[in-house]
């Protein structure tokens, strides 16, 4: 059933690469959306229980990325029929075949027990979202995707030099070199320290790249404002989980090694580092699809400044994986459908949005709402907790930045987002006949939907995941 997760993508990608239909091509992403997410719920719920030392394999925390990704790539692929519809004479073989890829390889790094196979999944990755940034063919989505494939490959370079010090630090120790999860875990204790933690600090870096934490952000606002918004919904809400569920893998066996006084402080600045980079960039932002990505670089911050504060934060952390996840998918896809009324991701000319897009806008203001933090949506309850566990485990400085950056960024954002959601259409109006229809609006709903329940009440199967993902990562050394 676990393989069926990996063939079923690839399988449609080499369909809709045979398939010489421009027309029915598009068909197939939500086909294979849908039959990925019924086989991932039962790989999520199942109880079929995982064997120990396997290369793959589905444990807690990576079943909570596979339900993340599968659950966005679903819902998004039904916006890609009325995205791809809208431009009729554009061919949508290459862009269709790497929607689908990139599932494959999203859904293999959550797979993956083995820190090489992880590494080659999460590039596979990077390989196979470069063509969708470009898809629009202008200048600036081409400069976009050479940013994104250079800086995102000297991450991941780093990230494999890291893992080649993670398995040195067993042979340093005189013991057989593994990469494998389970082997790492039950060896941690006799690891090398010095070798552990410089594996550590490149792979914090390198996977830091690939979630877009300050200052190897830098790829995100040009990738962001580039790609089409369906195709921000995945590297927002899945690929940067993906590189996080990476990053949890090296923690996990740091704590495992009685190594968290190491980690911790690096974790705890680099989240404050990129949270106030974020409000920086985001105060007096005129651009509403970078400052998504600013947007996004301070939730990957939160998310790392979550595990800094230890294994009491860990269900906010992951909580807010998938919260934020969702948020950003209600975000990007009405800031695509803005983007089509207006032909321009600039405040200025996209002013007066719920005159025009009233539905799109009145969504958009909701994620905006939900995503700084307000309740009673999702983000409110794991961005509580995460601060609730600072507060607790004593990190008082810690916590007070936290909230100041939140105000921050609260201030940042809504400077950018209430000007162009409020007042008359400016003069002249872009002309488009682009207005809100099922294609635009049901996606985006659904994904709210899902972000208030998760903020009033936690489904029990999510719940439960949830906590066993906090007991799988707290690995006692």
């Amino acid at each position: 059933m676990d393989m069926a997760l990996i063939i079923t993508p690839f399988a449609a990608a080499l369909i809709a690469a045979l398939l010489p239909s421009n027309r029915w091509r598009p068909w197939l992403t939500p086909a294979a959306g849908l039959v990925h997410f019924i086989l991932a719920l039962r790989a999520v719920f199942g109880t079929a229980p995982r064997t120990g030392g396997e290369w793959v394999g589905f444990d807690p925390a990576g079943k909570l990325v596979l339900l993340l990704v599968s659950t966005l790539f679903m819902v998004t692929s039904i916006s890609l029929i009325g995205y791809l519809k809208s431009h009729p004479r554009r061919a949508n073989r290459v862009f269709v075949a790497c929607m689908l890829c990139t599932l494959g390889s999203m859904t293999m790094v959550a797979w993956s027990r083995h820190l090489g196979l992880m590494w080659v999944a999460i590039e596979a990755t990077a390989l196979c979202t470069a063509p969708l940034i470009y898809f629009n063919k202008t200048t600036r989505s081409i400069e976009a995707t050479w940013k994104y494939l250079l800086i995102g490959f000297v991450g991941i370079a780093l990230a494999l030099l890291g893992t080649f010090f993670l398995a040195y630090s067993m042979l340093h120790a005189e013991l057989k070199a593994s990469l494998v999860m389970d082997d790492l875990l039950r060896a941690a204790p006799h690891l090398s320290k010095p070798w552990l933690h410089v594996a550590f600090v490149l792979m914090l870096v390198g996977y830091g790249t690939k979630m877009g934490l300050a200052p190897m952000h830098t790829w995100k606002p040009d990738a962001y404002g580039a790609a089409p918004g369906a195709v921000g919904t995945l590297l927002s809400g899945g690929v940067t989980g993906c590189a996080f569920l990476c990053l949890l893998r090296i923690y996990q066996i740091c704590c495992a090694a009685d190594e968290f006084a190491f980690v911790s402080p690096m974790l705890v600045f680099m989240g404050l580092f990129s949270m106030a980079v974020a409000g920086v960039f985001m105060v007096g932002q005129q651009d509403y699809k970078r400052m998504l990505a600013y947007s996004s670089v301070e939730h990957m911050g939160i998310l790392v400044l979550g595990l800094g504060f230890g294994p009491a934060a860990l269900f906010g952390t992951l909580l807010h994986l998938f919260s934020n996840g969702l948020t950003k998918g209600v975000l990007f896809l009405s800031a695509a459908s803005i983007n089509r009324a207006y032909d321009s991701t600039r405040i200025d000319v996209a002013h007066g949005v719920l005159r025009r897009l009233p539905v799109s806008g009145g969504l958009f203001l909701a994620g905006f709402l939900a995503i700084t933090g307000s309740p009673p949506f999702g983000p409110f309850i794991s961005e509580f907790s995460i601060l609730n566990a600072g507060f607790g485990t004593g990190h008082f400085v810690a916590g007070g930045l936290f909230l100041f950056f939140l105000l921050v960024v609260f201030i940042g954002m809504g400077s950018t987002v209430l000007p162009m959601l409020q007042g008359r259409e400016a003069e002249p109006a872009a002309p488009s006949m682009h207005r809100d229809s099922f294609w635009t609006v049901a996606p985006p709903l659904v994904l709210l939907g899902a972000v208030l329940m998760i903020g009033l009440w936690i489904p029990v199967p999510l719940n439960d995941l949830l906590h066993s993902a906090v007991e799988f990562l707290e690995v006692q050394p």
